[in-house]
């Protein structure tokens, strides 16, 4: 399998742009979902009702009454019973999206296969294979793609979240060899369009990936913030009296509700485990170091190395350009190498037959040159 079967950066053909590669998205307005159902609006799913506005139409739901209301007196199209909402998504061909806890999931994929089956849907939890296994299991008819918006803060609820919170985050979407495609381009467009850049990924990828650089954080966060409030040998008044950016820094995401959290890490337990065996592991490292010797020298080194790359990780991406029926296979190769997508479109010399899609695409996306 080949990336990129089309052409590299400076191609004046079908789906070339000429934006940097953290932006500049190509947009097919034909590509959109007709309607945007979004169910949960909490700090990302009221992001999302907020900013898919200014591309198609779009409606919400919560459990809660006091969410409605707050989103209602926003200005926000708001349905009051999740049937209805459901309903309406089904009237509509709209595209849902399942935005409330990973822990709810399961009582709204009933509602789902009960009121309308064969919805596109999407969600944006943390975690990606334990959702699809629940989707299998209770919305079996769902043509569902996974996704994950790289985005959020400490705060929570409707008010925490606002139109401009995913400009410029990367957007994670699930695929596998069974994956609608044209599903598939809706998320991504609707991503694209709210300022996201797109990173395809396999669900077991994604969630190995999020337990080192998003759910271990969360652990780690709370274990400093312990220690801090602790304060060991000296007064617990006192460390807490100096802490200064460093530790607001590193503890800034303890600061979330501790029930989103838990569901965070609890629903990726396998891939958390074996990051923290990893991190506890360099933690002993430098522990027996410093107390043998004085010295941190590995742990500084490589963790700063390892920041490098982070501060460098679009250096040697170039464009590319990617279409055919090993579309899928292109794109998850894209994902893992570090790259992703900022723009699509259709196809005009693909029948769409042969490859498990009823349209044909151009996909334009960046990946390592060498």
């Amino acid at each position: 399998m080949t990336v990129g079967s089309g052409s590299r950066a400076g191609s004046s053909g079908p789906g070339a742009a000429t934006a940097s590669s953290e932006g500049g998205a190509v947009l097919d307005p034909s590509l959109l979902p007709p309607a945007v159902c979004v169910l949960g609006l909490g700090l990302i799913g009221g992001s999302v009702l907020r900013s898919a506005g200014a591309h198609t139409e779009v409606f919400g739901w919560s459990p809660t009454e006091r969410t409605r209301g707050l989103a209602a007196a926003d200005g926000h199209a708001v349905v009051d019973e999740l049937d209805a909402a459901l309903e309406r998504a089904r009237s509509t061909d709209a595209l849902t999206v399942l935005a409330g806890p990973l822990t709810t999931f399961e009582s709204v994929l009933r509602r789902v296969d009960a009121v309308a089956p064969t919805l596109a849907l999407t969600d944006v939890g943390s975690v990606k294979a334990p959702v699809e296994a629940l989707v299998a299991e209770h919305a079996p008819h769902a043509r569902f793609v996974g996704s994950h918006p790289m985005a959020g803060t400490a705060e929570s609820g409707w008010a925490a979240g606002s139109a401009t919170l995913l400009h410029g985050a990367r957007w994670v979407t699930t695929l596998t060899e069974d994956t609608d495609l044209a599903v598939w381009a809706a998320v991504t467009q609707l991503a694209l369009g709210m300022g996201c850049v797109v990173v395809p990924a396999e669900a077991e990828a994604h969630d190995a990936a999020v337990a080192r650089v998003s759910h271990l954080p969360h652990l780690l966060a709370l274990a400093l913030a312990q220690v801090g409030a602790s304060g060991g040998q000296a007064p617990a008044a006192l460390a807490l009296s100096l802490a200064a950016s460093s530790f607001r820094d590193g503890t800034r995401v303890a600061g979330t509700r501790p029930e989103l959290i838990r569901a965070m890490c609890e629903g990726n337990r396998e891939a958390l485990l074996d990051a923290l065996d990893d991190a506890l592991g360099i933690l002993g490292v430098a522990r027996g170091s410093l107390a043998s010797t004085g010295s941190l020298a590995k742990l500084v080194a490589a963790g700063h190395e390892g920041r490098e790359h982070l501060d460098h990780r679009t250096d040697g991406l170039g464009r590319v350009l990617l279409r055919g029926d090993d579309l899928v296979d292109q794109l998850l190769a894209i994902g893992a190498a570090g790259g992703h997508v900022d723009g699509l479109r259709r196809d005009p010399d693909a029948a769409g037959s042969g490859s498990g899609q009823p349209i044909g695409l151009q996909v334009s996306g960046w990946f390592p040159e060498d």
